[in-house]
């Protein structure tokens, strides 16, 4: 049996309080360093110097964007240990079919329920468009259109991730986007999963790559030879994926700078110490994630510790969880629920689980946080794979302005102006005073031109 778990305590009236949850949360930022031993002596091997993760991202999206798919496949071999061609690069369509042919009928009709929780949820917060009368004669329009080409990182390295496949292309198809690449490391968790191809097939997903990390990232940026450019990338990632992402950013678009999962639970005496030890062993069993117990109800963090304890013995990733607890996790102690609150939404959490009495009364002072779970029944797990609302969702406190993967992140919107003649005789006399205060003269002209042929 593993040694008692040692997580860490902060009772809020201590004065150092403030200055430990901030270390605890700069840990998991982008920001900061969270990298395993072998992965920092992987760089060195690769690059022959220890360069930090911002380093190391920025060579190798340079080196993509200028070399393509020589130094994709190049870095590939290196830091996966896969050596592929540009013929073994895209998983072929016979691949896909195999797999799903492959699939149980209980994994293929789950994937298709979950399928249609999703799109129920996404296309009912679709915008539409909006038209709006110009009152002398015309009218101004603001319009959806569907981004053309989304790229999905899909993570690979510890689990296998089906459910991330679902959480972000189904968002996008309920939008309306027809062309979805997927890209996956070349690992039995990534794109030699063959759960994760099935869902690909089954979701009507016919470009999955073998590729990820940062590389993946730069490559569906900059495309390289077999592997087109696209608009948008979302999905999560390792620390490498999110910098990649965030280097990238201005050359297309992305959904988010994410870090490791996290949760918050606000728990009383009301909330079972079962329940809320298996909420946070969920997030920390990522390794790294960040599981925190906020409580004004003092003996519930002695019960949640022992029921800790008592559930990482008997789990598969017990010691991973029990690692990542230690080294990210916090039991916090609090003066009551209004500064529970305060709490949480300075914390601005990826998950907030509100697992105490009158949970929906203290949901209206919350403004930050990812996803909201209310009450005892509404564990975390369930909005990671069947809810409906996306699974990719703000961390690092970036709640405070971000928001979850939606199907509205995937439409761009526009502006569609029409002015009849009386309209624009209408407007004419303020838009000439604003061109004439800014000097300039060509637009005065335009209006002026128009005014002058209708007189």
């Amino acid at each position: 049996m593993a040694s008692q778990l040692n997580v860490q305590r902060i009772d809020m009236r201590a004065p150092n309080a403030a200055h430990k949850i901030a270390a605890l949360r700069q840990n998991l930022s982008p920001d900061g360093n969270v990298v395993s031993e072998s992965g920092r002596q992987k760089t060195i091997d690769v690059f022959g110097e220890p360069l930090t993760p911002q380093q190391t991202v920025e060579r190798i999206c340079r080196d993509i964007g200028e070399r393509g798919l020589e130094a994709m496949l190049d870095y590939t071999a290196k830091l996966d240990g896969v050596e592929l061609s540009s013929d073994t690069l895209r998983v072929s369509p016979a691949e896909l079919a195999a797999a799903h042919a492959a699939a149980t009928p209980e994994f293929l009709a789950a994937v298709g329920r979950i399928r249609e929780n999703l799109l129920r949820f996404q296309r009912a917060i679709l915008h539409s468009d909006v038209t709006v009368d110009v009152p002398a004669g015309g009218f101004l329009t603001h319009r959806y259109v569907p981004l053309s080409r989304v790229g999905i990182c899909v993570p690979g390295g510890a689990a296998a991730y089906p459910s991330t496949v679902l959480m972000t292309a189904v968002p996008a198809q309920a939008a309306g986007v027809t062309e979805l690449a997927v890209v996956a490391p070349p690992t039995q968790f990534g794109s030699y999963n063959q759960d994760l191809l099935a869902t690909c097939h089954e979701l009507e997903i016919r470009e999955v790559y073998r590729v990820g990390g940062a590389q993946g990232v730069a490559a569906l940026a900059y495309g390289v030879d077999g592997l087109p450019a696209v608009d948008k990338i979302v999905g999560p990632g390792n620390l490498f994926v999110a910098l990649a992402k965030k280097w990238v950013y201005g050359l297309v678009d992305i959904d988010s700078i994410a870090g490791p999962s996290e949760v918050v639970v606000v728990a009383d005496h009301s909330t079972d110490p079962a329940f809320a030890a298996a909420d946070l062993i969920a997030q920390s069993e990522h390794a790294p994630g960040s599981s925190i117990l906020i409580t004004w109800h003092e003996p519930l963090i002695d019960a949640v510790v022992a029921a800790l304890d008592a559930q990482l013995d008997q789990l598969d990733r017990g010691e991973l969880a029990r690692e990542a607890l230690e080294s990210f996790g916090a039991m916090i102690l609090v003066q009551d629920r209004d500064e529970a609150a305060e709490l949480a939404n300075q914390l601005a959490t990826e998950h907030l689980h509100l697992a105490c009495e009158d949970a929906e009364d203290l949901l209206a002072t919350i403004r930050h946080a990812g996803a909201v779970f209310i009450g005892p029944y509404s564990p975390v797990a369930l909005g990671d794979y069947v809810a409906g609302p996306s699974h990719v969702l703000p961390t690092g406190a970036t709640a405070r302005f971000a928001s979850g993967l939606s199907s509205n992140d995937f439409l761009r919107a526009g502006s569609v102006i029409h002015f009849s003649q009386t309209g624009l005789e209408s407007v004419a006399d303020d838009a000439l005073l604003m061109a004439e205060i800014e000097g300039l003269t060509a637009h005065a002209a335009s209006v002026k031109k128009r005014r002058a042929k209708s007189e």
